[in-house]
């Protein structure tokens, strides 16, 4: 039947107009009949929430994955044993896996809340790799510690597990990716410090590296530490656990952020849309709302050393054998992903180790470390795993541009994904909706984010020290007599009791005062009268909900101004600072990593093998340089380009695969030639053409095309590609002329790398039936030299 009562809308000036006070009367019934149906399906949420919780936290391995994991090590068993574990990713049934595909193995953070963020949806880390065709591996752990384990024992373990994962596929184009979560990053970067040469590409998404960086106003959680006195607080918790940690107190810290969205707005979004919102709502709380333990040797470990210490990009830390971590010595190329929205790591606090470490861009080739970073505008920090559209954005295309990223040449590179237009030159050459990039960056643009002063560092410094001394007189003092009275029935209640958990039981069904509301909420659900989006008391409530919000926001800026301004305050006293040993001018050195003589050493060592370079190799060494060469002023790398020297390398590979580490070889050295000395690397160009005529022409023929695949040429581009075709048409013509025989001599070739055994041209050529890996080798060399010829 068509409700035939006069409307009256949401203007107040229109409930005094012509509408009659029945219709009136009709706006008021049907609001709090709906508000109270609201409230009653509101419960019911709430109580499945609760049951979900209990349930899943009495699971023996809880995690929140959307996919089928198959168990391959537990790490129990192992001679140091932890709580953590490698489970391999059971494809769908309509998931195609390349044999050839390099593994990514997803590590979560164990940062309070239980395991499987990162693979939660479809649309996830795990599932775009799972879509591009890439065997996946998962690192996750059990809500309980194992008594005794340490973070160095994590560390060992995860470093097994990689190692495990790399042995499974010796068939891949290279080591395996290495996705690390939030916390979980900064644990991969140790991991990797310690094995340099272990690991493919690592991604950091969202992991704090650089844990004092920030701007004033903006980035109130780093001096959280310091406003609580230090990490005393954290040894007393753990104490009062009875030697375990809550990762409960965590979760609340990171609530504490943002206290309008804690306090109010998440649950007043699922009470307004009820209708739709409780299965999302639901789904994120079984990870939320599960929070899990860590051993307090563990949790105050992290706080010394990172929250408040911040050591690990100083090079303060070391192994238990006593190895110095050196986040410089990971061979593998590091990627950063993180957002301008992300109040828990702000970019500062991801990429500052990056001018911790490094003075300026040059000493980054120098070390041959392959850097790339990309800053998301507005995505918050749980986002960046869990949200579909990052997930089918950025992650989608990082895991596409792997190849691209590990064949890159040392030095800081922005990754930059922009729409497919119009006007963009070859789109059949680009994988999907975006076309991905990598642009050079100096050590300038990280510092234009904004940082810490001299000064700043000197506060947090500052507040170490005097963590360090509060710490000391807790243990000496008070912290005996809270182990004594600590028992192992007095932990477990308080953790029964914390706002955690305690918030989730007290709405199951383990509360008498819940029974009712199950049948209530199916009744309501049979017979629900949602009131009209125009009803004039839903404006209100809307309008109330939106004071709210500002309200506690407001209070929330207040509450981290005074934080702020009570830390600069305290901790920026010359009195407080020379009290606990900083002198004057202290703040110069304060964050930079000391020199490392032996890996300077190594390094000196390296160019001068560099010098013996410049004449050696063959028609892959002299490709990889010439497109090199060419697009140095361009300062990008472009997936067009790789694309189509790696459709020219498998046309003629049939089957034939060179090393990953072989081709790394080729294009850092390469790359370091033309840094050396770029007139020298292409004066000594004709020497590497080989004495074929055909060949010559041909790979010229092949540079050219990756050269067009990303459109038109600069200026400067083209006149140094026309250099290097008048290079490769002189020594094709020297090859036609004939040479005068010398009785008694052989003529001359190139010597060839061992590691390349044929001197061939990229074009596609069958090779003999008997070795179709014979010409190969060079192919796929030349197949990868998109990837460092744009730098």
């Amino acid at each position: 039947m068509t409700d035939q009562t006069p409307h009256v809308g949401s203007d107040p000036q229109s409930w005094f107009g012509p509408a009659s006070f029945m219709t009136f009367a009709k706006q008021v019934s049907d609001y709090w009949t709906d508000a109270a149906q609201r409230s009653v399906l509101f419960l019911d949420v709430l109580r499945q929430r609760g049951n979900i919780a209990q349930a899943h936290s009495a699971r023996r391995a809880p995690n929140v994955l959307h996919y089928q994991a198959e168990p391959l090590i537990d790490g129990r068993t192992l001679a140091r044993p932890v709580n953590y574990a490698l489970v391999r990713i059971v494809p769908p049934a309509d998931v195609v896996i390349d044999p050839h595909a390099r593994p990514f193995v997803v590590v979560d953070p164990r940062a309070g809340h239980g395991p499987g963020i990162g693979g939660m949806k479809h649309d996830s880390e795990i599932g775009v790799a799972l879509q591009a065709g890439h065997p996946c591996y998962f690192i996750g752990f059990l809500p309980n510690p194992v008594p005794g384990q340490t973070i160095g024992d994590v560390c060992e373990a995860e470093a097994l597990f990689i190692r495990t994962v790399a042995d499974r596929h010796p068939e891949a184009d290279g080591k395996p990716v290495v996705v690390g979560n939030c916390q979980a990053g900064w644990q991969v970067m140790m991991m990797a410090a310690a094995n340099p040469n272990l690991c493919g590409p690592i991604l950091l998404a969202g992991s704090p590296l650089s844990y004092w960086a920030g701007v004033r106003g903006r980035n109130p959680l780093r001096y959280l530490g310091g406003a609580l006195g230090g990490t005393w607080l954290t040894a007393l918790a753990g104490d009062l656990g009875h030697g375990i940690f809550d990762g409960a107190d965590l979760v609340k810290n990171f609530e504490r952020m943002n206290p309008a969205n804690t306090l109010w707005e998440k649950q007043y979004n699922v009470y307004s849309k009820v209708d739709t919102e409780a299965e999302r709502y639901l789904e994120f709380e079984t990870w939320w709302g599960s929070p899990v333990l860590l051993n307090a040797e563990e949790m105050q470990w992290i706080a010394d050393n990172l929250f408040v210490g911040n050591k690990l990009t100083a090079g303060e830390l070391r192994t238990g054998d006593g190895t110095r971590l050196d986040l410089r010595n990971i061979r593998s190329p590091i990627i950063v992903f993180c957002s301008w929205g992300d109040n828990i790591t702000p970019p500062q606090q991801a990429l500052g180790w990056i001018t911790d470490l490094y003075e300026n861009e040059a000493e980054i080739v120098a070390n041959g470390q392959t850097i790339v970073y990309t800053t998301h505008q507005s995505i918050g920090h749980l986002g960046i795993f869990v949200s579909g559209k990052v997930a089918t954005r950025e992650h989608q295309e990082f895991a596409g541009a792997m190849g691209m990223i590990d064949l890159a040449p040392p030095g800081l590179y922005e990754a930059v994904i922009t729409d497919v237009g119009e006007d963009t030159a070859n789109p059949e050459l680009i994988r999907g909706r975006y076309l991905f990039r990598l642009e050079r960056r100096s050590l300038d643009d990280i510092r234009a984010f904004g940082n810490n002063d001299p000064e700043d560092d000197l506060r947090f410094a500052t507040a170490a020290r005097v963590s360090d001394v509060n710490l000391a007189l807790y243990r000496a003092t008070l912290g005996p007599v809270v182990r004594m009275m600590a028992t192992k029935q007095s932990a477990e209640m308080m953790r029964a009791l914390h706002p955690a958990r305690l918030g989730y039981n007290i709405f199951s069904d383990n509360n008498p005062a819940m029974l009712p509301v199950r049948d209530l909420a199916e009744r309501i659900r049979a017979e629900r009268r949602p009131v009209p989006a125009d009803n004039m008391l839903l404006a209100v409530e809307k309008t109330v909900s939106d004071w709210i919000v500002r309200w506690l926001e407001t209070a929330g800026s207040v509450r981290d101004a005074l934080e702020e301004h009570a830390f600069l305050t305290i901790y920026g006293n010359p009195l407080l600072q020379a009290m606990v040993g900083f002198r004057a001018g202290a703040e110069a050195t304060l964050r930079r990593a000391d020199r490392d003589v032996v890996r300077e050493a190594m390094e000196a060592h390296r160019q001068a093998e560099l010098e013996t370079k410049f004449a050696a190799g063959g028609l892959a060494e002299a490709i990889v340089r010439a497109l090199i060469y060419v697009r140095l002023p361009d300062r990008s790398i472009d997936e067009r380009g790789f694309n189509v020297a790696k459709a020219l390398c498998d046309a003629q590979a049939q089957g034939a695969r060179l090393s990953q580490a072989r081709l790394k070889d080729v294009f850092r050295d390469q790359f370091l030639l033309l840094t050396m000395d770029e007139e020298r690397a292409v004066a000594t160009l004709p020497d590497l053409l080989p004495a074929d005529p055909a060949a010559c022409r041909l790979a010229l023929a092949d540079i050219r095309k990756v050269l067009d695949a990303s459109g038109s040429l600069s200026e400067e581009a083209s006149g140094r590609l026309a250099r290097i075709a008048a290079i490769f048409e002189a020594g094709a013509a020297a090859a036609d002329a004939p040479a005068a025989p010398q009785p008694g001599a052989a003529k001359a070739v190139p010597a060839v790398p061992a590691a390349v055994p044929a001197r061939v041209p990229m074009a596609t050529r069958r090779a003999p039936a008997r070795n179709p890996a014979a010409k190969a080798p060079v192919a796929k060399q030349a197949a990868g030299s998109k990837d460092r010829s744009d730098a």
